[in-house]
């Protein structure tokens, strides 16, 4: 099994760092499917009806859990391995991050065909959440590490991959839900079972692939004084256990969390969302449709708005993300009280597009601020944010969703407050971004045993940095 170790998978001298972003994609492209859960959303409310719910059915409500449930484990899981996936590296991380996705679409399955929900949220939900954070983080912090020169692009190029996989995701679901819906069975189950198989095959094509870069490797002419825009990027480093006691990543966890809470309660609700604000004018195979599309934006705006970060800066590309967001979340009720569907998706798109290139951001920024050392265990650590953004934001929308009907309130009426709370939580998010300064020295570390930057070194061999007097 050293096959799967991190010393397995160093580069040759003279390797092209642009054959692993092929690796980061294969991955994510697989993982990104959670994405596009809201798909099955309806489909699962009719397993014992199959055309209709009936009683013993599982409400919209439960079934949201199961995404929430997601989500959560990818941040818990993401926190808790991060360090192991930096000593491990990302082929093994890459396996294992397969096994749990793919195992968990079994458990679900098996779950669906037993009409047992308890056994779809730990199989999707626990299992193939943990699959979902490890498969996250190995190859960002990966190729932070390969592109030092142009972290947002290098973040972006993988992160794009999660995006794009609601894309797949959502079109081969629909594809796969017909082939083996029947008049008895509503094709969940099997579509489960096949997709599970499928993305298992794409990690484990990533993890083969994958390579990482020698210690002492850097790009061809590199030179860090060149992409010094400013104060915000750092060219100390700091440990994870003092990153995580710094306000600047409190700041930015905040700012990640409600920017992933608004933005995920609109993907996670989706297709039931179009159809129900536009009734009769959008049936289910347009919304599915609707789904895909914003896949694309997701996908764009991660690659985009990131590789903008590079030379707009981190701080200033976010400030755009929260303060337009808040603006065209007020824009959503306006476009289905007027019955525009075009207004509609394309205010949504553009949503969608810098939801996902605030992921994709992100591990740049942490970079900036603290430096490559510890930068993919900080990253999952971070993605609690994710974690907490993943049960409120479904809760939020499902919540509001049945208390609003349950009033007698139809159409655009049933999100509309949900949309002026989400523009508020990015007001507070842009907020405490416009807080973030740079990390104070008390924070800076250097080593005392071994290079400090080298994957892996153990926080026993780096001290707090003094500087001279």
């Amino acid at each position: 099994m050293s096959f799967l170790d991190r010393e397995a998978t160093v580069a040759p001298p003279g390797y092209n760092r642009w054959l692993v972003p092929p690796a980061a994609l294969a991955i994510h492209l697989a993982i990104g499917q959670v994405y596009a859960f809201s798909v099955f959303k309806l489909p699962l409310t009719k397993v014992l009806g199959i055309t209709k719910s009936v009683d013993g059915d599982w409400s919209q409500t439960q079934i949201a859990i199961i995404f929430s449930i997601a989500i959560a484990f990818l941040g818990a899981s993401a926190a808790i391995f991060g360090k192991w996936v930096e000593r491990s590296g990302p082929r093994k991380t890459m396996i294992a991050s397969g096994l749990c996705f793919g195992g968990g679409f079994a458990i679900g399955a098996l779950g669906v065909h037993l009409h047992q929900l308890w056994l779809i949220y730990l199989g999707y939900g626990a299992v193939g959440g943990c699959g979902l954070g490890l498969g996250y983080i190995a190859p960002v912090s990966t190729l932070v590490k390969w592109f030092p020169d142009r972290p947002g692009m290098a973040t972006g190029l993988a992160i794009m991959g999660f995006g794009g996989g609601a894309f797949v995701g959502s079109n081969l679901s629909l594809a796969l839900l017909e082939h083996f819906k029947t008049p008895a069975d509503t094709g969940v189950a099997p579509t489960f079972l096949v997709m599970g198989a499928i993305y298992l095959c794409f990690a484990i094509f990533g993890a083969l692939i994958v390579r990482v870069p020698a210690a002492d490797w850097k790009p061809l002419g590199y030179d860090p004084s060149l992409v010094r825009q400013n104060a915000m990027i750092t060219t100390h480093q700091v440990a994870l256990e003092q990153a995580w006691k710094t306000p600047q990543f409190w700041f930015l966890w905040v700012v990640l969390c409600f920017n992933v809470t608004a933005g995920i309660g609109i993907l996670e609700q989706a297709s039931p969302m179009i159809q129900e604000m536009f009734k009769g004018k959008v049936n289910p195979l347009a919304a599915g449709g609707f789904v895909a599309f914003l896949s694309l934006f997701n996908m764009a705006g991660r690659f985009i708005w990131s590789s903008t970060s590079d030379y707009t800066g981190r701080k200033v590309v976010y400030a755009i993300y929260l303060l337009l967001g808040a603006c065209l979340y007020c824009l959503i009720p306006f476009a289905g009280r007027a019955g525009n569907v075009p207004l509609f998706v394309g205010v949504t798109a553009v949503i969608i597009s810098m939801y996902g290139g605030g992921f994709a951001t992100v591990p740049a920024y942490l970079k900036d601020l603290f430096g490559t050392m510890n930068v993919g265990a900080i990253h999952g650590r971070l993605l609690t944010a994710w974690s907490v953004a993943g049960i409120v934001g479904p809760l939020l929308v499902n919540g509001i969703r049945d208390h609003q009907i349950a009033a007698g309130y139809k159409g655009v009426d049933v999100y509309a407050m949900t949309m002026y709370l989400m523009a508020g939580l990015l007001i507070v998010a842009l907020i405490c971004n416009l807080s973030i300064r740079p990390v104070a020295e008390r924070f800076w570390y250097r080593s005392t045993g071994g290079d400090m930057t080298k994957p892996g070194v153990p926080e026993s061999q780096a001290v707090p940095y003094a500087p001279t007097r």
